[in-house]
């Protein structure tokens, strides 16, 4: 068994955009686990919540599946994929309809266990 040991989690079809995800996520790379959920919770952005459950869920993962200490995690990988986008109309003026999509993205967080 190697002494680097990587932990996956992933949230999928999360209903925000990707940009404003990323706008988060860039300030958590490479940053320790805890830190992170330090930083998550005092950023006024709304999508601070579902990134801190994504990785809390992977440190529970690297816990109860590895036995790997949550204090020695960092964040290796964290990145915001574009999911399907939900169609919705809007009825305007004159009988017309504009089409409103409302994206969706999955949030995949990659911590890896540093000595």
């Amino acid at each position: 068994m190697s002494n680097i040991q990587s932990v996956k989690a992933r949230a999928k079809y999360i209903r925000m955009s990707p940009h404003k995800i990323r706008r988060v996520i860039d300030q958590l790379r490479g940053r320790s686990y805890q830190e992170a959920l330090m930083i998550l919770e005092f950023l006024p952005y709304d999508a601070s919540g579902p990134i801190w459950q994504v990785i809390h869920s992977a440190a529970a993962n690297a816990k109860h599946n590895y036995g790997l200490d949550k204090k020695k995690l960092i964040v290796d990988q964290i990145f915001a994929d574009e999911g399907p986008k939900i169609k919705r109309i809007r009825p305007r003026a004159q009988g017309r309809a504009y089409k409103i999509l409302k994206p969706t993205c999955h949030i995949t967080v990659v911590l890896k266990e540093i000595n």
